[in-house]
């Protein structure tokens, strides 16, 4: 399994004709976008296979789902909603029902090609803590 995480730096997301930046998109490494030289691209043009978001206290909740749900119906396979204040995960998959997790020994589930990763609700906060 290869994959790679998404900079904001120098790099941008454009799904469907519209900007997007989740906190954290994670691609598949063949799926990594590449210019002419080889160089991964400025302008990532398709979604990322797994979004994460961390929500803020001064962000919209609202504004965040629907950036997760726009990149979910243009092609990513998973979505976490983190929030801090409340210690909850909100997973989010094409077509699915949306679980809750907030039980801190609730392991978290990741996308297939992430599937050796086992993740607590308590490790997830307990490393945003550090």
């Amino acid at each position: 399994m290869i994959l790679d995480s998404f900079s904001q730096e120098n790099h941008y997301l454009v799904i469907a004709d519209r900007s997007t930046i989740p906190d954290i998109a994670v691609f598949v490494w063949n799926r990594i976008p590449r210019d002419d030289n080889g160089e991964v691209a400025n302008i990532f043009a398709l979604a990322p296979d797994w979004t994460i978001e961390i929500l803020s206290p001064d962000q919209s909740q609202t504004k965040v789902t629907k950036n997760i749900l726009h990149c979910l119906k243009h092609g990513t396979q998973m979505s976490w909603l983190i929030d801090p204040n409340e210690q909850t995960v909100f997973v989010y998959r094409p077509k699915q029902e949306t679980e809750v997790f907030d039980e801190p020994d609730a392991l978290l589930p990741g996308p297939f090609f992430a599937s050796e990763l086992e993740l607590t609700v308590k490790d997830l906060f307990a490393w945003l803590l550090e």
